[in-house]
């Protein structure tokens, strides 16, 4: 007692206090080093207490659609039904590709994979066609490639990889933030298949020592809980897109506009701007299992300056040597090809020049599967 006061003793608190700044510390450190991110990505309660998502996470109304947007891929993989074991009556067929394959403004069993599904198609020897949406709302071949490689443990029986000329250019294959954000995924494919992409590209995501901690990989943990919690709703609901009752239409009637990309007027297209390497790797990739090609249908407006544009994506100079150097890479490299760009009419196409109503992926679907039974092994 110090004039009828108490003397309080501080030294107990501040040793608990930095105790715990130092473990807090360490634990940053620890996780740092470690990078333990795409390990936790793949602890899951999708598919045993929580159901599958039918497509990758893509989203960004979580209020309206139970989704989100995140860059951990063994997180999305393990959401996803495609995590499930493989039935020994199932023919397995993986779906890749952009926003049209992933089903913009479509309910899950209206997309290309789920129209599939609803056709209850069997092959020769007796097994049933089960088809995996691992679309995904960005268009690059490189983001293709990546998905595809993260999957390459499904034990898939057939690749179908609709593309179109928008995911070709070389400037694009490395602009996606999923991309920019998964460098130690895109730097190996880019070394082992020789792509002509830089791995040094300014717009990867090198996280420093601070960067790679708790504090600094913060975002990325929430985002990890968030798919989780999530999953509660999308079970209840099967709701994974926030669908508007009328949706808006794309465009009909153009400028006289020449342009596409960086190109103001028309010039001569080589693989040299476009990254059919990419293509040969995702095939070289797959090894024994069959890949299907799809040139994917697209809207062809009948309005104004459509002599010189196809629609709102494509000039007609651009599109039309797309289309001639796509073959000439299917023929010399043999690849199974399926073009069907204009075969579907324009009143089925919705918000973009290659979203399809679900009329429109029936179609497609329907296309896709009689090409497919073409090539798949007879038992």
């Amino acid at each position: 007692m110090v004039n009828g006061s108490r003397v309080v003793n501080w030294r107990l608190p501040l040793r608990v206090i930095g105790k715990a700044v130092v473990l807090f510390l360490l634990l940053n450190l620890l996780f740092a080093l470690t990078l333990p991110l795409e390990f936790l990505g793949r602890a899951s309660l999708y598919n045993w207490l929580l159901a599958g998502r039918e497509r990758l996470p893509y989203g960004e109304v979580p209020s309206e659609s139970y989704n989100l947007s995140l860059f951990n891929i063994p997180a999305m993989m393990a959401s996803h039904i495609i995590s499930q074991e493989k039935a020994h009556d199932e023919f397995r067929v993986l779906v890749i590709g952009d926003s049209a394959t992933w089903g913009w403004f479509l309910e899950n069993d209206s997309t290309l994979a789920g129209q599939i599904n609803k056709g209850d198609y069997v092959t020769a020897d007796g097994r049933r066609v089960v088809a995996y949406n691992l679309g995904y709302p960005i268009m690059s071949l490189t983001k293709d490639l990546m998905f595809l490689d993260a999957a390459k443990e499904s034990e898939a029986d057939l690749i179908v990889w609709p593309v179109t000329l928008e995911s070709f250019p070389r400037e694009k294959q490395l602009f996606a933030p999923i991309v920019q954000n998964n460098p130690g995924r895109i730097r190996p494919l880019i070394d082992g298949y020789d792509l002509q992409l830089d791995p040094a590209d300014e717009r990867f995501v090198n996280p420093d020592l601070l960067d790679s901690s708790i504090v600094g990989q913060r975002r990325n943990l929430a985002d990890l809980l968030r798919l989780q919690l999530y999953g509660f709703s999308w079970t209840a609901t099967g709701i994974d897109q926030a669908i508007p009752e009328n949706i808006p239409l794309r465009r009909s009637d153009f400028e006289e506009d020449l342009s596409w990309q960086d190109y103001e007027a028309a010039v001569p297209l080589t693989s040299e701007e476009l990254a059919m390497e990419v293509l040969e790797a995702g095939v070289a990739m797959a090894g024994e299992t069959p890949v299907l090609i799809v040139n994917e249908p697209m809207f062809i407006s009948c309005g104004q300056n459509s002599d010189l544009r196809y629609n709102s994506f494509y000039p007609r100079w651009a599109y039309d040597q797309y289309r001639l150097l796509l073959e000439e890479a299917a023929v010399a490299n043999e690849w199974h090809y399926l073009d069907i760009w204009d075969r579907i009419v324009a009143d089925e196409f919705t918000d973009t020049p290659v979203h399809l109503t679900p009329e429109g992926s029936r179609q497609m679907a329907e296309m896709v599967m009689e090409e497919m039974l073409r090539i798949v092994p007879k038992g």
